[in-house]
């Protein structure tokens, strides 16, 4: 008995396996194989043209892989569209909004929860106040989408894909454009959902807020791992010093 439930401990939630994506000739990323546990955050870093939103389009479903496999929660869902790896539990934001802009918050959430967790509105509406709450738009429930500044708008991303109900949550760079005093609220807010269970993967050239919240980083280059290790090893890495030449990664954000 034991020895099962130590083997269904030790599979990860995500396992992508071998995986490549190329668009003609360019191999974008170039048989990446990473594992993420239940409750991980892991930052994913590299320079333009990495392979990183790639790499998060390839989890999502929302490009296909030319090779390799995408395992969630022991299910293979290489095949599967955007839509029902959603409803299994992968939810992402994207580095520029995109709400219904002639939604107010609440609507635009509620859409999160109807249709990506499949929720009937009648029972949504209790899940939409909770995830309202838990990234500070509560106040801003009947605000128009379109009208909010930008911080409020990265806070309605992380709204409609927590409406979804994930277990993995995938973010993509969704601190770039704040000021540091921006950054330092996003983060608290990106630490609350953690605390609530949700795993996350997060690609963000603003480096110091990857190292406030992730317990693992990942450096990608030219679609290929770099090195894998927890944060400050990573960033101590010579190769990683080369791509990151001229950025001080070891700032941190107090919070």
């Amino acid at each position: 008995m034991s020895t099962t439930i130590g083997a269904a401990q030790a599979v990860p939630l995500l396992d992508l396996r071998d995986v490549s994506r190329r668009f003609g000739a360019l191999r974008v990323v170039d048989r990446l194989s990473l594992q993420v546990t239940q409750g991980e955050a892991l930052g994913v870093i590299g320079p333009n043209g990495a392979g990183k939103t790639t790499l998060m389009n390839l989890i999502a479903g929302d490009v296909p892989v030319n090779s390799g496999q995408v395992v969630f929660a022991g299910r293979d869902v290489t095949d599967l569209p955007p839509q029902e790896r959603c409803r299994a539990g992968i939810a992402r934001s994207y580095q520029v909004p995109h709400p219904f802009v002639g939604l107010t918050v609440y609507e635009n959430v509620l859409v999160g929860a109807v249709f990506g967790a499949d929720m009937r509105e009648s029972a949504a509406r209790a899940h939409v106040a909770q995830v309202l709450q838990q990234t500070g738009l509560a106040p801003k429930a009947d605000r128009i989408a379109g009208a909010l500044p930008l911080l409020d708008r990265k806070r309605l991303e992380l709204a409609r894909a927590l409406a979804t109900r994930p277990r993995l949550l995938l973010l993509d760079e969704i601190a770039g454009g704040l000021t540091d005093q921006e950054v330092r609220e996003l983060l608290d807010t990106i630490r609350a959902i953690r605390a609530a269970g949700v795993t996350i993967i997060w690609i963000e050239h603003i480096v110091h807020a990857l190292l406030a919240v992730v317990d693992r980083l990942v450096a990608l280059d030219f679609g290929r791992k770099v090195t894998e290790d927890e944060p400050q090893a990573v960033m101590a890495d010579p190769a990683v010093r080369e791509i990151y030449m001229g950025i001080d990664a070891a700032e941190e954000i107090v919070p």
